[in-house]
């Protein structure tokens, strides 16, 4: 079993691996969610801090540096930025929280948004149009033909293929086989 500092250390070593965070997660994603879960009015509002907290565990950690404090623990550190942001999160009212722990775990999060924001902007936008306002194909031609782009309807689904291929390519293999399911063919 790894130590704190070698998991933190490993994470920082090869960002190509999820398997080092989502260690820490499984590690200490309970005892913050309890933290998290107290300090919130519901279950949507303690799930969506969660996993924001979660999300800047990830980008923080990326420069953390344990042995300039040998007294500071990973625990300690992780407990300290889920109290700040329990104390500086301006949460939404819980009907316009659209997040799901079930359907999106915080590991998985925080890889899936690295990995959209290393989509090429076309791929991105055509991306978020479809899957986060819920345009039709038809509607997403029609913006970009406004904008000055010949596409067709076909030809946005045909960009929307490739972005999600491209956003899958985008994530550590380790995080693919945790997190996307597979069908296999027997």
């Amino acid at each position: 079993m790894k130590s704190d500092r070698d998991l933190v250390t490993l994470f920082q070593r090869y960002p190509e691996s999820g398997q080092y965070f989502a260690t820490i997660f499984c590690r200490y994603g309970q005892v913050l969610y309890t933290l998290i879960s107290a300090s919130t009015r519901s279950p949507a509002q303690a799930d969506y801090l969660f996993a924001h907290t979660w999300d800047c565990i990830y980008n923080e950690m990326r420069s953390l540096d344990l042995a300039a404090n040998p007294r500071l623990s990973l625990q300690s550190w992780l407990v300290n930025i889920a109290a700040i942001m329990i104390n500086r999160t301006n949460l939404p009212p819980t009907e316009d929280i659209q997040y799901s722990l079930a359907d999106t775990p915080p590991v998985f999060w925080c890889y899936l948004s690295q990995a959209i924001k290393l989509l090429p902007g076309n791929l991105r936008l055509v991306l978020l149009l479809s899957q986060t306002f819920h345009w039709s194909n038809t509607r997403i031609a029609a913006y970009l033909q406004a904008e000055g782009e010949p596409v067709s309807a076909n030809d946005v689904q045909n960009l929307l293929a490739k972005a999600f291929q491209t956003l899958e390519s985008l994530l550590p293999e380790d995080v693919r086989d945790i997190y996307l399911v597979r069908s296999s063919l027997a």
